[in-house]
């Protein structure tokens, strides 16, 4: 059989078209981002970026009722945004088969928490399985759809992002042959009482649901998704995704309950597998999920959270230390020495060179105002030079912190900054509090034209796509004032007077007030102006330049020097210099 490399992402997508997936939606989130991208390359597939992790949901739940199979997909935040749906989709079933990925981040390699998404099945009362490579994606997205059609439920399809992002090889299949019917039209069928949610039909669904779940356990006692391989019996582990793949790799010889379904588990045959092995040991990334409901079942657990961490994602290492702390493993005798090499300098993150966001953050560092943040590229004004960013938890919240600040009274000025996404994502309602409330906040709202910190995809404001086709772009001066916002000014992120002179005109009315920082991402629209340079007989080497934060100015002995690699002669440190030392060589 022929075979291809795939992330898991990208395995994800190609099971969703082999099960005959004809609806997929998702909000761009890294883990998860690729998943919806590839969706979209499959014509078969109608795809599309929505607003938001719910709404995304809710338009995946409308096609699975209609009775065509679909699609949701986001990271594990998402998911906190998408439960609202969730958990009245685990209510009322589907027509068609649902599957809704979610992409938890150990680790936090781009994300504000460490959340264990095992729980929102445990929660909703909904099956979830989890792959632990890219070929198993795909074999995971049929099976899930048939489970989600055979107990009329949704499915949680769990990823990390080791396996989101890792490529392994991917069995191909025969094209999918699609039939007329398939891709015809649908009528609905009503049923009040299965897909309306009132309390009354909603008392009726509850029995069906927990009626199900045992279903469900019995189903996971027979499924090949969860597999029994016996080795040494000495020592037994329990494991799922890549964290089986790390302990296949740490005790090769060991015996193995590979869980693919992770919720509900199998009771029965993890009892026998217990009852064939010596030890058994629960080896798990972030929570206890697995642990804690083997030891309730009476099993004793030699190795569990006390030996492998709660924090953070495994790798191979971590597992043998773990290993080693169980009892399992004896330390090594000679460990491999350390590799000599030359210690690296810290690179920490930054904005890029001439991006638009650095002019801003310069100015509301100057204005040293209180500063709510928000989740997108801008994030990275916290950092020094720039330091102007003073809270930031989920997408959407700055306007609404800001509110609540200054309803307590806060002496310091502030404003609330956040992306054009993030807005058309969660600050509109956010907004839209500030005035009915008659709030005086003012909102920064940094308009890159793009989805940027996940990669640049579409969004309301771009006028495209997912698939690239036009269509309307919201005009979002338009959408503010809308919402009753009647202060409304949109100002280049390069003209810092204008920022400063702008953002203190706010400050100083009573009423809300919404700024709109406008420039295209550098990195989407790749234009590159001429490289600037510093007139080494003008620079004082004050520094001044160096607190914007651009990479390309670097500090030299006498003066600064300006990489001409790196610069895309934005301008901005020319803006900022008091002796007009750079500029454009010749001129």
């Amino acid at each position: 059989m022929k075979k291809s490399l795939m992330s898991g992402n990208e395995a994800f997508a190609y099971g969703a078209y082999l099960a005959g997936v004809k609806v997929a939606a998702a909000y761009p989130g890294t883990p998860s981002t690729e998943i919806m991208e590839n969706c979209a390359t499959y014509d078969e597939i109608y795809a599309e970026w929505s607003p938001n992790e719910k709404v995304a949901l809710e338009v995946a739940i409308g096609a699975a009722y209609a009775g065509k199979r679909a699609l949701a997909s986001q990271k594990m935040v998402g998911l906190n945004v998408a439960a609202d749906p969730l958990f009245f989709a685990a209510y009322t079933g589907m027509r068609a088969g649902l599957v809704i990925v979610t992409a938890d981040d150990p680790g936090m390699h781009s994300s504000s928490n460490e959340q264990d998404s095992r729980h929102y099945a445990r929660f909703a009362k909904i099956p979830m399985l989890e792959p632990a490579d890219s070929n198993e994606a795909k074999e995971f997205m049929k099976a899930a759809y048939e489970i989600s059609e055979e107990f009329d439920t949704p499915v949680l399809m769990r990823t990390v992002t080791r396996i989101s992002h890792s490529k392994t090889p991917v069995a191909m299949e025969e094209p999918r042959a699609v039939t007329a019917e398939e891709n015809g039209p649908v009528s609905f069928q009503r049923d009040p009482a299965k897909f309306v949610m009132v309390p009354a039909f909603a008392r009726l669904r509850h029995p069906i649901v927990e009626e199900r779940l045992q279903k469900l356990a019995r189903y996971a006692e027979t499924t090949p998704l969860n597999k029994v391989i016996l080795q040494d019996t000495r020592v037994g582990i329990i494991a799922s995704g890549s964290a089986y793949q790390y302990a296949r790799e740490i005790f090769p010889k060991a015996s193995f309950l590979k869980l693919g379904m992770v919720y509900p588990l199998p009771k029965q045959k993890i009892l026998d597998f217990a009852g064939q092995v010596e030890k058994v040991v629960v080896i798990e990334e972030l929570d206890p999920f697995f642990e804690e409901q083997i030891r309730l079942m009476g099993v004793e657990v030699h190795g569990g959270k006390e030996c492998f961490p709660i924090l953070g994602e495994l790798t191979p290492e971590i597992v043998r230390a773990g290993g080693v702390k169980a009892g399992l493993l004896q330390p090594e005798a000679d460990p491999a020495p350390a590799v000599p090499g030359m210690k690296l300098p810290v690179r920490p993150p930054g904005l890029c060179p001439g991006c638009g966001h650095r002019g801003l953050f310069h100015v509301l560092n100057k204005m040293k105002l209180v500063v709510f943040g928000d989740i997108g590229c801008y994030t990275l004004g916290t950092l020094p030079p720039l330091s102007a960013m003073d809270t930031c938890g989920c997408m959407g919240a700055s306007i609404s912190v800001l509110h609540g600040a200054e309803k307590a009274k806060l002496k310091e000025k502030a404003v609330a900054v956040l992306g054009d996404s993030t807005f058309f994502h969660m600050g509109i309602p956010a907004l839209l509090n500030e005035v009915y409330n008659k709030g005086v906040g003012t909102t920064l709202i940094l308009d890159n034209r793009i989805t940027g910190m996940t990669g640049h995809q579409q969004n309301p404001g771009t006028g495209k796509t997912l698939k690239g086709d036009p269509t309307s772009a919201v005009d979002i001066e338009a959408l503010v004032r809308g919402l009753g916002v009647e202060m409304v000014f949109t100002v280049s992120p390069y003209d810092i007077k204008a920022v400063q002179e702008t953002i203190k005109k706010c400050l100083e009315a009573e009423q809300p007030s919404v700024v709109i920082v406008r420039h295209p991402c550098v990195l989407n629209v790749k234009q590159k102006d001429t490289p600037l340079q510093v007139d080494k007989e003008k620079c004082t080497n004050c520094g001044t330049c160096l607190r914007i934060g651009c990479t390309p100015i670097v500090q030299d002995e006498d003066n600064v020097q300006i990489n001409s690699l790196l610069c895309i002669g934005c301008g901005l440190c020319a803006t900022v210099c008091p002796f007009d030392a750079i500029g454009v060589a010749g001129k």
